[in-house]
């Protein structure tokens, strides 16, 4: 006999930013146990780390950021957000450098791990912030010498992301 059945949604692609496959077309021993686990527990259990290529940049020198997120449980966890973005990040609070509208469609999704599971991507920020102008011009603008915090995060929609993870480069004026 097979249990309840979870709706399977046509519209999602079939696997994640990481790579990996999704099948939520049926209930598993995972599932039900990933279901045992409160959001707020699931949040802990979850690290972010971040890594830039260097400390040190000349303007308009690509960042390249390396993105880890870990479950430090031996058990799987699903860390609900409220759109269809999972995680994100940041230049000084800019989500992806850029001040652009982001189409990310309303309808929730979950952030789902293994036991003990590592996803680890890489992102290249090309070391300017983008701009809307008017209409559809953009404007691609170099920033400052100076320092910038750099952040990932879980995007579960709280006004300060959790879990997340930061660090800070420092742009310098060109010495040729």
């Amino acid at each position: 006999m097979v249990g309840p059945q979870p709706p399977h949604d046509a519209g999602t692609d079939a696997g994640d930013e990481f790579g990996h496959e999704s099948d939520d077309s049926r209930y598993t021993v995972v599932t039900l146990l990933s279901a045992l686990v409160p959001t707020a527990l699931a949040r802990r259990a979850v690290t972010v780390s971040l890594e830039t290529d260097r400390d040190v940049y000349a303007p308009d020198d690509p960042v390249e950021l390396t993105v880890e997120f870990r479950n430090r449980l031996p058990v799987p966890i699903s860390i609900p957000t409220p759109r269809q973005r999972r995680w994100g990040w940041t230049v000084d609070g800019i989500l992806e450098a850029s001040d652009e509208r982001r189409f990310t469609r309303d309808r929730p999704s979950t952030f789902r791990f293994g036991g003990g599971e590592r996803k680890r991507l890489s992102v290249t920020w090309n070391g300017r912030f983008e701009r809307a102008g008017e209409g559809t011009r953009r404007e691609s603008i170099l920033p400052d010498p100076g320092e910038y915090e750099l952040r990932a995060f879980v995007a579960t929609g709280d006004d300060r992301p959790r879990p997340s993870d930061s660090t800070t480069i420092r742009i310098e004026r060109d010495t040729d």
